[in-house]
């Protein structure tokens, strides 16, 4: 991992292999919603490195020993809809008891502003890691909302994962929120006149459920 200030950048082989396959316009449908599930084990994996340990008293098959487990409450996975449920069910294989917010916020193409249309989070989110996921970091417009509404909920404890981010996207993102880490695969060269990522991948939604 590269890290630079708030941000962290996941150059795990096994990841930038599999980003360069999802990049792929030829991937199909079925293998890119596979790759991002087989991705976001890998960016979890990473994004929980840190995470704070405690001892606990157990007994093996062979005898008595003091094991280590996660402390506290477990995790909040906050998918934005609706791409980022295709890192949430990723990552919910290897945290299944994580509980689960669902952010769910459209771009409007014209303004390039995020519009709100649903809203449902654990009640104790202000106890827990809340780690946020969405595909694409791209003008950070959905993202410093959903992160904002979480604030607003009472989460104070947050880090949001994306796939791809773009300059653009980081500095707004960082400016907006400079106390919540990223956790990024890449950062790509800029954004177009559409707020899109480039080279970027595509829509991750679009891709990931065949659609246009």
């Amino acid at each position: 991992m590269l890290n630079n200030q708030n941000v962290t950048i996941i150059n795990h082989p096994l990841v930038q292999h599999k980003l360069t396959l999802m990049r792929d316009e030829n991937t199909s449908t079925v293998g890119f919603r596979t790759l991002l599930r087989e991705i976001a084990h890998l960016l979890c994996y990473e994004v929980t490195r840190d995470l704070e340990l405690e001892e606990k008293n157990i007994n093996t098959p062979m005898g008595a020993m003091k094991a280590t487990k996660i402390k506290g409450k477990k995790l909040v996975f906050a998918s934005i809809l609706r791409a980022g449920n295709g890192l949430l069910e990723g990552m919910l294989d290897l945290v299944p008891s994580a509980r689960v917010a669902h952010i769910g916020l459209y771009r409007d193409h014209e303004t390039l502003l995020p519009v709100e249309y649903y809203f449902k989070a654990p009640s104790d989110i202000a106890d827990r890691l809340v780690i946020v996921v969405d595909p694409m970091l791209a003008t950070a417009n959905s993202a410093i909302a959903a992160i904002q509404r979480l604030k607003d909920r009472g989460a104070n404890k947050l880090i949001f994962l994306c796939l791809l981010a773009s300059p653009e996207g980081i500095k707004a993102f960082t400016k907006a929120h400079p106390d919540v880490p990223v956790f990024t695969a890449a950062i790509d060269d800029y954004l177009n006149e559409k707020g899109y990522i480039v080279p970027g991948l595509g829509d991750a939604g679009d891709r990931m459920y065949g659609t246009k």
